[in-house]
């Protein structure tokens, strides 16, 4: 009684029935498609306009309540009734290979829409390649490459990206080449090799040329590549150019060398160590050629410049417990004049790193002016700088030179 309720709420059944003169009972129906006419055999005819019985999965079935479910046939020696299947729920199920076909012609449609979608060239505005992520290898897997966006707090008051800005994605890039290569360990930038032995890289000397700097919304794309430097050095090369016109805009070129972690010496290069970054040697001349011009040494009374007190923050450090390379560069700075910092650009810069400082060391910076008068200094065309970064007991920390262009306006402030 429950299925018989539950199916006639999607198919009702008929309301009344019909007596034959047999006394059997025939499910009454709608006719009108039957005409019943007398023949020589008794037989019941079918007009041509009469409902066909309906398909399910491709086979004609007849349902009680159908013109076609019961039909009694009389001939001079007896009767034949003709029996079918009883009505249920399963077998009025609409036809399940029609629907089917209907769903993968959707799909199949669906996907060739996709891949002409594909097959379309993309807009140049539209190409991210993986602007956001970690980059990817290139170049027979020893050049890394990796772009990034030049953000609204990364530029300064000239409106053009900060030096800092330039050293920092130096950085990333040189941390990020090691990652994807499979050889980043514990350390910041160490191998599982060099952990195992409390190793490090600190890096030693440090030369840049920037042609030009990027602006706010510019898109720079970052190679670098690493080199062996005498026995146990490596040397890395960076090249920054506009993503979008390939203009070359830095050039840089560093020395790195390894320092235990614990007793702060300088190590030599293990065997095992060795094996895992010649690999990624590139046999190349470095992408600069090297300044061997000595640095002159700074002391008060020949210094023209000096700021004293900078001390690090705990934001300075590192995962290594020193502070940030970049950092240093920033402290340097922090002596040149104003003068010239507003009318220049710093087209060059050579730094030579002495020993680490840590977050309780205070520093000091002094600036030497050469090349021109100081209080000329804001129509020089050209000026150079010396400059020297020391600890309070004048223990050297970074010494290095900075060459000054003058820099072209843009727009008219006065307006």
């Amino acid at each position: 009684m429950v299925a018989t309720s539950a199916t006639s709420s999607f198919f009702p059944l008929p309301s009344s029935s019909l007596d034959n003169p047999n006394g059997n009972k025939v499910t009454s129906t709608n006719f009108s498609g039957l005409n019943q006419a007398p023949s020589s055999g008794g037989r019941m005819k079918v007009k041509p306009n009469a409902q066909a019985p309906p398909k399910i999965n491709g086979k004609r079935v007849s349902f009680p309540g159908s013109a076609a479910h019961i039909v009694k046939t009389t001939d001079n020696s007896h009767d034949v009734t003709q029996q079918h299947a009883p009505r249920t729920f399963i077998n009025q199920l609409p036809d399940w290979s029609m629907l089917l076909a209907a769903i993968t012609t959707v799909f199949l449609a669906a996907e060739k829409q996709w891949m002409m979608l594909e097959s379309k060239p993309r807009r140049s505005d539209m190409i991210m390649e993986n602007r956001f992520g970690l980059g990817r290898i290139v170049q027979d897997g020893l050049v890394f490459r990796q772009s990034f966006d030049i953000r609204s707090y990364e530029i300064g008051a000239d409106r053009s990206a900060s030096i800092e800005t330039v050293m920092n994605h130096l950085q990333e890039t040189a941390l990020n080449h090691v990652k994807s290569a499979g050889l980043l360990g514990d350390g910041f930038g160490s191998t599982p090799e060099m952990v195992k032995k409390n190793l490090i890289w600190v890096v030693t000397r440090m030369q840049v040329v920037v042609d030009k700097y990027p602006t706010w919304g510019d898109v720079v794309e970052v190679d670098t590549w690493v080199s062996k430097s005498g026995k146990n050095g490596m040397r890395r090369d960076w090249l920054v150019r506009d993503c979008n016109t390939g203009e070359i805009l830095t050039r840089a070129s560093s020395v790195w060398v390894m320092m235990n972690k614990v007793t702060r010496r300088l190590s030599k290069l293990p065997e095992e160590v060795r094996g895992e970054i010649e690999p990624y040697f590139v046999n190349s001349d470095p992408i600069l050629a090297e300044d061997s011009r000595k640095l002159t040494k700074l002391d008060d009374k020949t210094a023209d410049y000096v700021r004293s007190g900078l001390t690090p923050r705990w934001s300075d450090l590192d995962v290594n417990q020193h502070v940030n390379n970049v950092k240093y560069i920033g402290w340097i700075l922090e002596s040149a004049p104003v003068e010239m910092m507003e009318k220049h650009k710093l087209k060059s810069m050579t730094l030579e790193y002495r020993r680490e400082c840590g977050r309780d060391s205070v520093l000091q910076s002094l600036t030497a002016v050469s090349g021109c008068d100081v209080g000329n200094i804001g129509t020089a065309g050209e000026v150079e700088c010396q400059h020297l970064l020391r600890l309070q007991d004048g223990a050297e920390v970074v010494k290095g030179r900075t060459v000054w262009s003058s820099k072209t306006p843009t727009w008219d402030t006065t307006s």
